[in-house]
């Protein structure tokens, strides 16, 4: 089952949008990242962000300190129907998380900061990924947003 389409982002950026997802989320509403699609949600935390790609669930208590979000790529957002596929969500998001700790594992910051950009852009167009701030992948793999920017300057 779908969520209304304001949840729904095709290609484009919109507040509204964040705003609709952010108060879904501060109402413990699970959804699940549609798994088909490559797409993507960043939750900003307080010193932090992380990410929840294709497959993962958001939402219910563990995301109720999420201050904004940022979806990423053709964001297609799915209301679990049953348990497992809570279940098998939750696995998901398990998965991207240890996938972001072993990138921040690495001792030294440009490291960190390369490996982020390079898993991106296993998944998302460049164009997508162009829409994402340096800030998001900083808080991603903790260091500074100009070590994201130089990066990709390079």
């Amino acid at each position: 089952m779908h969520l209304q389409s304001a949840v729904t982002m095709k290609g484009e950026t919109k507040l509204t949008m964040h705003e609709g997802i952010l108060e879904q989320l501060q109402q413990q509403q699970l959804m699940i990242v549609n798994p088909r699609r490559r797409n993507g949600l960043i939750l900003y935390k307080s010193y932090h962000a992380e990410f929840a790609g294709p497959g993962s669930i958001v939402g219910g208590v563990g995301d109720l300190a999420c201050r904004e979000v940022l979806p990423v790529g053709d964001l297609d957002l799915l209301v679990p129907a049953a348990a497992d596929d809570r279940q098998r969500g939750y696995l998901t998001r398990r998965q991207w998380i240890q996938l972001t700790r072993r990138i921040t594992e690495q001792a030294q910051p440009e490291q960190r900061a390369k490996m982020i950009l390079e898993q991106f852009e296993h998944y998302f167009d460049a164009k997508a990924i162009a829409r994402i701030p340096d800030e998001a992948f900083s808080l991603l793999v903790g260091v500074l947003p100009r070590t994201i920017r130089n990066i990709r300057e390079a």
